[in-house]
């Protein structure tokens, strides 16, 4: 089972790099699978309707999102509550028997008679949001979860490297692969434990390259010199890109390899 996971398509210009980049990678890695996280896909928001779709077709297979997802809710809305919708959220938001969120936190995908579970998970420190015991929801999730799949990749979106760590050892040989998000910055710690679960404690993103994760040098001045936070930030409109992601291999419900691969270019 190949994989290719992708985090944090960013804006316009970098749904663009998307489309431009995938058709090269699926040609050279021919994955079974694309995971790509769409969290903010519309402006540093959740995204609109429209957006996922547009990215739905470039074969995705499953989307993620985080901590942003209700953000444009009523413009994603009917996306989401459609039966086979690709998009899920993270599984540990609050629930209660008197509301019940919209949405999954999960998805099982399948193809060449291979069943892909992918989950979305996220932390509460330095979050806005407070949510579940990330580490007691998932695995009441997997020992209560009754569906077949042949591998699991976790999406563990969090500030901390410490959780995802904490994650790693609960997880080993219960998950395929972890990998962190949120940080935007790709770190060089994968690695597999004594059981065969790997992880990574960040994959990066789509983003403007050169800028402040996607942010304009200049517009940031004013915060960064007085700490007032009011500023309005710039978008860069650099068409020059990075698009990060990852290659993931997995045989027998273990991952076997996983590449970090790094693409500079330019959509001119």
């Amino acid at each position: 089972m190949k994989i290719l996971v992708f985090w944090d398509v960013y804006w316009r210009i970098w749904r663009k790099a998307l489309e431009k980049e995938l058709p090269l990678l699926k040609q050279k890695y021919n994955p079974d699978f694309v995971i790509v996280n769409i969290e903010n896909a519309t402006w540093w928001r959740w995204p609109i309707e429209s957006h996922a779709i547009e990215l739905e077709k470039l074969w995705i297979d499953v989307m993620t999102s985080w901590d942003h997802i209700f953000d444009n809710e009523e413009k994603i809305k009917d996306f989401l509550d459609k039966q086979d919708s690709k998009l899920i959220r993270p599984m540990n938001f609050y629930e209660s028997d008197d509301f019940i969120l919209p949405w999954k936190g999960y998805k099982i995908v399948e193809k060449n008679s291979e069943k892909l579970l992918v989950i979305n998970l996220m932390s509460e420190t330095f979050m806005k949001f407070n949510v579940f015991n990330p580490f007691i929801e998932i695995q009441e999730f997997l020992k209560n979860f009754k569906q077949d799949y042949d591998a699991v990749i976790v999406d563990f979106h969090k500030e901390v490297s410490s959780e995802a760590y904490w994650l790693w050892y609960l997880l080993d040989w219960k998950v395929s692969l972890i990998y962190g998000t949120h940080t935007h910055m790709q770190t060089n710690d994968e690695n597999i434990l004594d059981n065969w679960t790997w992880i990574i404690s960040d994959v990066w993103m789509v983003w403007p390259f050169p800028s402040v994760i996607w942010a304009e040098f200049s517009s940031l001045k004013k915060r960064f010199l007085t700490w007032i936070w009011k500023w309005k930030i710039e978008q860069s409109l650099n068409n020059k890109y990075v698009v990060n992601w990852l290659f993931v291999e997995i045989k027998d419900w273990k991952c076997i390899d996983i590449e970090k691969i790094r693409v500079r270019n330019s959509l001119v």
